[in-house]
């Protein structure tokens, strides 16, 4: 298959048919995104660009893992990411790799906590010593 700039892909230069592509979602790709709030990760992504008379699309896969900061310990912890997207382009021209990162961003879950036990057993601690409980009134300042 021709190689294709996956970060401009030029929609008007396919003639009709299926095309397919896979690619990787690395942390040197994920580190370059401006204000990401990811570490890195390994993304493998599957896309299919259908072309027809009328118009085309992309259905893209992506599966997968990503690191991020913990809400709770700040710790980096991983995320498991697997997520299907049709997209119908409006442009001439796709980036498929930010497409898929798009998918991988939109598929996290809203809050990024280690599971129970999982952070940092100082942070926890810490955080343990700040909470209060409904009873207790708060401090005047």
């Amino acid at each position: 298959m021709k190689d294709y700039r996956l970060d401009n892909l030029m929609l008007n230069r396919f003639e009709e048919g299926r095309y397919e592509f896979d690619f990787v979602l690395d942390t040197p790709y994920i580190q370059a995104v401006e204000k990401t709030e990811l570490l890195g990760g390994d993304v493998s992504a599957h896309a299919v660009l259908t072309v027809r008379q009328d118009g085309c699309e992309i259905d893209l896969s992506v599966e997968g893992q990503v690191q991020a900061a913990c809400d709770r310990c700040l710790e980096p912890m991983t995320i498991d990411v697997r997520a299907d997207e049709r997209i119908e382009p409006e442009e001439q021209t796709v980036d498929l790799l930010w497409l898929a990162y798009e998918t991988v961003i939109v598929s996290l879950p809203m809050v990024h906590c280690h599971p129970d036990g999982g952070c940092n057993p100082e942070m926890d601690a810490l955080l343990q010593s700040h909470l209060r409980s409904a009873e207790e009134e708060p401090e005047e300042i």
